[in-house]
């Protein structure tokens, strides 16, 4: 697998050649714990098959992690103790992670669920980790993946308040170990890394869990928190509301659906997020009707694999490759009426702060609405515009015009949610999501 590292500008990542890596992740919390290899083969092919760049699956699972074996009978530690790993169990990791690999998908490693470092109120913690011995797993780690495609991702659903320390030494001896891949912190519902771990030195990019209730509606103002910050770090949101998950964890409030799976991406997205990661409730822990669930749960994996949110990621990623990336920022300046809650318009360009130097805008609408845009942040004589479907992928023309300075459009009538792509003719895109990113370059 290539490299990844950080841009130049500090806000996007990229290859070992410079360019865009667009991370489209999937949640896989279970998948070393839960499944054969057959079973991986089959999640991990579906995904690839999606455009999935990128899988997000713990080592310390959080269901029984450490006292009930893998699919093959195997535990991952002796006798609980990190600094005792087991064998026979990363023999079933590092196949899980080499077949990942091969097949193009990057792991986002989480060395331990955040339970076994510190309790929390909702569950019954198993609290196994020291400095020393996070010290010592982390090098075990570093060692064994250290030229495997992994972006290292500790924490697991918790705030690092007060272990700071072991943190701090995992992360130091997956380094010492020879683990150079990027690494992040997955925190807990309703916050980011940056909430605590901003500056530290290991943290080389924030990503935030927007959560699974309503109000996950304001992911884009987390985004829009952390884009800010200083020093500049990339950022995105690791864990959405999920496909197919009861809504703020009670069935009876409905389960959120593909169009709220896509109003959380868009929103990040173009609010200035790296990437985005996609999740079901189903997938995240393998459930099956035999199974014990987290929550209630009501699709077997095997077919929530097929879910319509998981098809509509490749959409988002088509649509911003398409278009000069490296550059690409979010500016609500340009909306006449950005709107609010369920209604917020989200919109992102490419070019400079404070200048109308665009060549592309878009903008994302939640639901049916009209939208007036202005078209003074294109430096262009001749505009064209398009209608983008999420769900569908399709470009929908609407011919060239004069920059006025000025344009107001309604989507179409069909589909609750569209983007809209208003670009300088003279730069000759091709229509929204149908070509990669170095044609166009700049």
């Amino acid at each position: 697998m290539r490299q990844l590292s950080v841009s130049p500008n500090g806000r996007y990542l990229v290859y070992d050649d410079g360019a865009p890596f667009f991370y489209l992740g999937d949640t896989a919390w279970e998948l070393f714990h839960r499944t054969t290899r057959q079973e991986a083969e089959l999640y991990l092919s579906n995904r690839a098959a999606k455009g999935f760049t990128v899988v997000q699956a713990v080592v310390l699972a959080e269901i029984d992690g450490i006292d009930v074996p893998n699919a093959y009978g195997h535990l991952p530690l002796n006798d609980q103790d990190p600094a005792r790993p087991n064998e026979a169990y990363f023999e079933h990791v590092d196949w899980v992670v080499q077949r990942a690999n091969t097949l193009g998908i990057y792991v986002a490693l989480l060395p331990t669920w955040g339970k076994y470092v510190q309790p929390d109120a909702w569950d019954a913690a198993q609290i196994i980790f020291t400095p020393a011995n996070a010290q010592s797993y982390g090098e075990f780690l570093g060692r064994r993946y250290a030229n495997a495609g992994v972006i290292w991702m500790l924490g697991g659903d918790r705030q690092p308040t007060g272990v700071e320390d072991i943190w701090r030494a995992m992360a130091a001896g997956i380094k010492a170990g020879g683990g150079a891949q990027l690494m992040t912190y997955h925190p807990y519902g309703r916050h980011s890394s940056s909430c605590w771990l901003h500056n530290e030195p290991w943290l080389d990019m924030n990503t935030l869990q927007s959560g699974h209730d309503r109000r996950a509606n304001e992911n884009y103002a987390m985004v829009s928190h952390d884009y800010a910050l200083s020093p500049i770090k990339p950022c995105l949101d690791s864990e959405p509301r999920y496909e197919d998950h009861p809504i703020n964890w009670l069935p009876g409030n409905g389960w959120f659906d593909d169009l709220e799976v896509r109003q959380a991406a868009y929103w990040a997205l173009f609010a200035g997020a790296c990437g985005h990661t996609y999740g079901c409730h189903d997938i995240w822990q393998f459930w099956m009707p035999q199974r014990q669930a987290i929550s209630a749960a009501r699709t077997d994996w095997r077919t929530a694999l097929d879910l319509p949110g998981a098809f509509d990621m490749r959409h988002a990623k088509a649509l911003l490759l398409s278009r000069p990336y490296a550059d690409r920022i979010p500016d609500q300046s340009f909306l006449i009426d950005p709107g609010e809650g369920t209604n917020h318009v989200q919109a992102t360009r490419d070019g400079t702060p404070d200048q109308a130097d665009a060549s592309y805008i878009m903008a994302y609408l939640p639901m049916l609405r009209g939208i007036e845009v202005d078209t003074r942040v294109i430096a262009a004589e001749r505009l064209c515009a398009w209608w983008y479907d999420p769900r569908e992928g399709v470009a929908l023309p609407l011919g060239e015009s004069i920059n006025t300075g000025r344009l107001a459009l309604r989507p179409p009538g069909s589909g609750p949610d569209w983007v809209l792509v208003v670009d300088d003719v003279s730069r000759g895109y091709p229509p929204p999501g149908s070509s990669p990113w170095k044609e166009y370059a700049r």
